[in-house]
């Protein structure tokens, strides 16, 4: 998955993830009142377990086809306008990538719009793995990937049946993880592409959110250093809705890494973009993180929840 790229340690005010305290952030609350709509972390989990029965969604493979089949379904399914943007995408060993972004649309026709955005690939080799016989192995991806789709997913069924105020794209973005850790720009290729070769012409948001690694348990969330640089008045709505609704215990009000993830080609075109993605500034990634434990037993509904209600309070508040 992403490299990172830097880790701010003279800047970071270190904050404990006490998953029993909660805290008011006096600085940032949230302006208006937000419709009195629940994110369903059981929908959005078995959204997640779903693409995880597909098997690894490694590109060029029949899982990989299968999932990109079903959400599309799915976006058609939760009243989406549903657009395909194939290309095939050579990755940095020269393997060239079949890969298709998938966009649903809400509310096409408003000029003012809002886009979120989550890969559904998976990293083709768990080069991560505590176990070296299992380095070149294809992770499940239940946190790396499906957790941010899952939720998105929810986020859609949502959108359907409360209409927000502006127009918000989601894009399912493929080929992010089959790079290299000496290469920064071999990541995030399918972004790239997206960012490159508008799908409609002119296509420009005004700005974006990624979600990455969504549903660890006890996963808690910092300002992400190339956001903070990008959208700092973005990140300052996000984490005051989540700080409204008690989660500030998990959207920590302090500076992360700077992590090499899609949001980065979107900043580079031009659009304002952040990353929601469980990073801690003091260990890193998660434990299972590229290996063959990032599965179902990683997944935390809670942790599905607190990002989920956080994302859709934001939404229907603008």
């Amino acid at each position: 998955m992403q490299k990172i790229t830097a880790i701010l340690s003279i800047f970071i005010v270190l904050t404990a993830c006490s998953m029993g305290k909660k805290e008011n952030n006096s600085e940032n609350t949230a302006s208006e009142s937000v419709p009195k709509v629940s994110f369903s972390a059981d929908s959005a989990y078995h959204y997640v377990k779903k693409q995880v029965v597909f098997g690894p969604r490694v590109p060029n493979t029949e899982a990989h086809t299968r999932t990109a089949q079903w959400l599309v379904s799915e976006l058609s399914r939760h009243g989406a306008k549903v657009t395909e943007q194939k290309a095939d995408l050579k990755a940095f060993d020269g393997t060239v990538l079949h890969a298709v972004n998938i966009i649903g649309q809400y509310n096409p026709d408003s000029p003012d719009r809002i886009l979120l955005l989550a890969h559904y690939d998976t990293r083709p080799w768990a080069d991560e793995d505590p176990d070296p016989a299992k380095h070149k192995m294809p992770i499940p991806g239940a946190n790396d990937g499906a957790s941010g789709v899952g939720v998105l997913l929810e986020i859609a069924r949502q959108l359907n049946a409360n209409n927000p105020n502006v127009g918000v794209d989601i894009l399912f973005v493929d080929a992010e993880d089959w790079g290299s850790h000496d290469d920064d720009d071999s990541w995030a290729l399918g972004t790239k592409y997206f960012a490159e070769n508008p799908f409609i012409p002119g296509y420009s948001p005004s700005h974006a959110i990624l979600l990455d690694m969504v549903g660890g348990r006890g996963s808690c969330f910092y300002r992400e250093h190339f956001s903070q640089q990008a959208a700092p008045q973005i990140i300052d709505k996000v984490w005051a809705h989540a700080a409204d609704a008690g989660f500030s215990d998990r959207f920590i009000n302090s500076l992360g890494g700077a992590v090499t993830d899609d949001h980065v080609p979107l900043i580079n075109a031009g659009i304002p973009a952040i990353d929601i993605i469980g990073f801690e500034p003091n260990e890193g990634f998660p434990s299972t993180w590229h290996t063959m434990a990032d599965d179902m037993n990683d997944i935390d509904p809670e942790t599905l929840r607190v990002v989920g209600q956080t994302l859709l309070n934001y939404l229907l508040a603008q």
